[in-house]
């Protein structure tokens, strides 16, 4: 399996009186109900409209279910804006037993980040939420709700802490209204990388980019210590590994918006994309990457 390399700077994050604390591991017992993870790059315009979406739905969840706990993981992704500064701000306002903020050395991409929030979570659950904001927050309920549903499908009995589920937000049900937004280049991109990831990699699943996704520490504890790709692409390597493992993955419809400002370069991130996807099927086929 592929080791996660820490540089020693990325061991340790910055609690809410400004002292260095050891992060904690995907592997140790869970601690808390749900940990968000918010990969973040270049994000200090973006991120403060997503953080305070997020956190005031959480305060008020808290406040009616005092048992409710969470945290907040802020993956800074190595930007060159102040990212990591607007974040802290949520660290000092809620604490940082709620909002931690994780800077990385270098840019690893979004999954490269992704993965290192999820290896530095508390959670029961975990949610991947992306840091622009697009997805209304409060649709966690939704993708909470199939995730159960796909836990106690089980014939036996299964632990809470040994449980696995996937369940995934999807904008598949908004492709039509997109479409007609966009540029009839990117239209045939998007539809060419559809039809690569369902050749190539993920058949059941029509929406594998939508960046909101929630997972049982356990599936996200097998999914991510196989993980190998960093980038774009990463999604669909995630729900390939959990759909070889027979992990129970769902798709819930969610609202979505278009947010400006995206990161993704149409022409050369869809390429690099393609690549992945093809790299994904030919390595897990010749078992240069292996499940075990």
């Amino acid at each position: 399996m592929p080791t996660l390399h820490r540089h020693e700077e990325e061991k340790f994050f910055i609690n809410d009186e400004g002292r260095k604390e050891s992060l904690p591991s995907i592997h140790d017992p869970a601690t808390r109900e749900l940990s968000v993870v918010v990969p973040s790059y270049n994000e200090e315009d973006r991120l403060p409209l997503m953080m305070d979406e997020a956190l005031d739905y959480l305060e008020k969840r808290q406040k009616r279910d005092p048992s409710f706990t969470y945290e907040v993981i802020v993956v800074d992704d190595g930007s060159k804006d102040q990212t990591t500064k607007v974040a802290m701000k949520y660290c000092r306002k809620y604490g940082s037993d709620k909002v931690r903020v994780l800077t990385l050395v270098k840019n690893r991409g979004k999954g490269g980040a992704v993965r290192m929030g999820v290896f530095s979570s508390r959670g029961e659950k975990i949610l991947m939420a992306d840091a622009d904001g697009a997805t209304k927050f409060a649709d966690i309920e939704k993708v909470e709700e199939e995730n159960v549903s796909l836990s106690n499908n089980s014939l036996i009995c299964i632990p809470v802490q040994n449980q696995m589920a996937i369940s995934c937000g999807s904008r598949a049900h908004l492709e039509k209204d997109s479409i007609a937004k966009r540029s009839y280049f990117r239209t045939l991109l998007m539809y060419g990388f559809h039809f690569l990831v369902w050749f190539l990699c993920v058949k059941e699943i029509r929406d594998t980019q939508c960046g909101f996704k929630l997972l049982t520490r356990k599936a996200a504890s097998r999914t991510f210590s196989t993980l190998h790709i960093e980038r774009w692409a990463f999604d669909v390597e995630l729900l390939y590994i959990a759909q070889r493992l027979r992990i129970p993955i769902a798709e819930v419809a969610v609202n979505w918006t278009e947010i400006e400002g995206s990161k993704l370069v149409p022409f050369w991130s869809w390429l690099q994309m393609g690549r992945d996807l093809l790299f994904i099927r030919l390595r897990y086929m010749t078992g240069v990457w292996q499940l075990e």
